[in-house]
């Protein structure tokens, strides 16, 4: 499993092509090799062309982590397939997936207690965190995304050279306006007028647009995103919602955070936004107020013969004069009180008119003050914001990689999972199949207690069908696998060997001649090489003819007994192996059956001991429920078990 880390051309079906390519795109072999200490797998799938699939692959083989050189037997594969996708189902981002998908057993101890150490304070700290509410704000976090520039043609950037415009077009802006380069044209201001608002990037200043509305000026040496704040806006605005969740998230953690920053200045960009008063809705409701007044208070006006004349040449007298000013006077409070604006859009006649000329004067006027401020503003924003870009972005980062973190942690907290002991024994207190650990308060489900050492490395284990001797070979795996990934493991205590190999047959049904030697050219080999392994066998006397399985059995478990490597065997034909070699056999005793004929049982094994099988166990139950004459028969059966 370990040794010399592999290089990229090395790794099968990795061509010099790719491999050159891979080192390009990560910046060269240093900054590949840090890629490989940091197991940063994100960074090779982020190259074109390299699927998450192929990536996870080239950095196994980078990390020498060679599974099928640990597990050698099929079983042995899928029970560490079946731990990987139980840690999966607590990860929540595609960089912990990938994590998770690379964790590997090794026989390196410093790595394998680091790895356990880095899970058991994972778990602690998990075990202090609202685990729900988190795991809702990390589900499907992402990195944040760059958004697209949003090119309107309905404003322009004005530079005065060529010069100006390619360097401006050099920073990419003309992806949010189009540019023009201000000529000697006398159409330019006329052409300008086209637009709704003109940016003028000037570097000297030198052409003159003074009273042009909707005009903002902009020195060239401001920073890009002064120029255009939209530029970098536009980036927190998108990740609005991944800043939020991140930011408490880091509450959660007791991080330090600069994202609560970000969410005011978002907000006060929102309100420049707002809906304003509408001018023309207000100047015409008003008009009406006024028309109606005027009429009123002209009933209550007596004129003279000179001020009749006066009013017939369309001038008006003092008195009605008067009447007009009160009357648009107040009109005038409201609409600067609504608008902020001090201007007068009436003209002084009956019924009032107004003053299109005026209405539209101001308008403009406020639309150029108010693109100004809300430039403004929106430069303040940028700026402020750009100076918290890289810690947001890093935050982000962060908080990605803390899912690993989370969802080991998550995992062994939720499993009650506990810090295995290395040695050179096997010993299980407590232990649980991890399909059965959540489910421990079922009054159903025992935990289990089992060991084997140095003198006694081998064993058979006896018992009835159902007893739970294939959960024991199964529960053993785990534990196995999940040690020399750097897990703790299930159980209330664990000491474990570190084996170079694990074998698991699972039961086998009897073979015709062909499959029967293609499993010896697997089974027989195991024996052949001085590699520490634990094998483990579940029932495989259905394998060929009881007496030709028993040979091959036994001679097998002498060879075990020989070596370095640690064994059990289940099987139900204990009797005629005790007679071909000596071993040690446990048995998992069954009381009984209850009434519905299910297995009143203790999982553990008792050390020593055979156990009854299923079939000695029901005649017996039949036996005592039976006449005399019946429990004759019986008894004469029971006495040949």
């Amino acid at each position: 499993m370990e040794g010399e880390l592999q290089t990229l051309q090395e790794i099968k079906g990795i061509g010099d092509k790719i491999s050159e390519k891979i080192i390009k795109s990560v910046g060269g072999e240093e900054e590949l090799q840090k890629i490989i200490d940091e197991v940063d797998v994100e960074r090779i799938i982020e190259i074109d062309g390299i699927s998450q699939r192929k990536a996870i692959n080239i950095m196994h083989q980078l990390l020498n982590n060679d599974n099928y050189e640990f597990m050698k037997s099929d079983r042995a594969m899928e029970i560490y397939e079946d731990i990987i996708n139980k840690i999966l189902s607590y990860s929540n981002t595609s960089y912990s997936k990938n994590r998770i998908l690379l964790l590997s057993p090794s026989k390196d101890m410093d790595k394998i207690k680091k790895q356990v150490k880095f899970v058991m304070d994972a778990k602690q700290a998990v075990s202090q965190m609202p685990i729900i509410k988190l795991r809702g704000l990390m589900k499907n976090l992402k990195e944040l995304e760059e958004p697209k520039a949003e090119y309107d043609a309905s404003k322009v950037i004005l530079v005065e050279s060529e010069e100006d415009n390619s360097y401006l077009c050099d920073l990419g802006l003309n992806q949010y306006y189009p540019i023009l380069t201000a000529s000697d044209s006398p159409l330019l201001k006329e052409e300008l007028m086209n637009y709704d608002l003109i940016f003028y990037v000037y570097s000297q200043a030198i052409l003159d647009f003074e009273g042009m509305p909707n005009l903002v000026m902009i020195n060239i040496d401001e920073n890009d995103y002064e120029i255009v704040p939209e530029k970098i806006i536009n980036f927190f605005t998108q990740n609005q919602e991944t800043f939020q969740r991140v930011h408490e998230i880091q509450k959660i953690r007791n991080e330090e955070s600069v994202l609560g920053d970000i969410i005011p200045i978002i907000d006060e960009l929102n309100i420049v936004d707002k809906k304003e008063v509408d001018i023309d809705e207000l100047v015409n409701s008003l008009k009406y107020e006024m028309d109606e007044e005027l009429e009123n208070s002209m009933k209550n006006v007596d004129l003279e013969g000179d001020e009749i004349l006066n009013l017939l040449n369309n001038n008006f007298p003092p008195k009605i004069s008067k009447i007009f000013d009160d009357i648009i006077s107040k009109r005038k409070e409201i609409i600067k009180e609504k608008t902020g604006l001090d201007f007068d859009p009436y003209l002084r006649k009956y019924p009032i008119e107004i003053d299109e000329q005026e209405v539209e004067r101001v308008k403009l006027e406020r639309s150029s003050k108010k693109e100004n401020d809300i430039f403004d503003i929106k430069k303040s924003a940028a700026i402020q914001l750009n100076s918290i870009k890289q810690r947001a972005i890093d935050e982000v980062k962060d908080v990605i990689k803390f899912d690993y973190e989370f969802s080991l942690g998550s995992f062994a907290y939720e499993y009650e999972l506990v810090e295995p002991e290395f040695t050179n024994d096997i010993k299980l207190k407590g232990a649980l199949h991890l399909d059965l650990s959540l489910k421990k308060d079922d009054e159903h489900i025992q935990k289990i207690d089992y060991e084997l050492n140095e003198q006694e490395n081998i064993a058979l284990l006896t018992g009835a069908n159902s007893g739970g001797k294939t959960t024991l070979l199964e529960t053993l795996t785990q534990i196995s696998i999940m040690a020399q990934m750097g897990l703790p493991v299930s159980a209330d205590y664990c000491e474990i060997k570190l084996f170079d190999e694990i074998y698991h047959f699972s039961k086998k049904r009897s073979l015709d001649a062909g499959a029967f030697e293609s499993f010896l050219n697997v089974f027989i080999p195991i024996v052949t090489t001085n590699s520490e392994k634990l094998v483990l066998l579940d029932e495989l006397e259905g394998i060929t003819e009881l007496e030709a399985a028993v040979k091959i059995i036994s001679t097998f478990i002498d060879m075990i007994k020989e070596s370095n490597s640690y064994g059990i065997i289940v099987t139900h034909m204990a009797r005629e192996l005790m007679n071909y070699t000596d071993v040690r056999v446990d048995g998992i005793e069954a009381k009984g059956l209850d009434e519905d004929y299910n297995l009143i049982v203790d999982r553990t094994p008792r050390m020593n001991f055979l156990a009854k099988s299923t079939p000695e166990l029901i005649l017996k139950r039949i036996y005592e429920k039976s006449d005399d004459e019946l429990k004759v028969v019986y008894a004469r059966i029971l006495e040949k078990f």
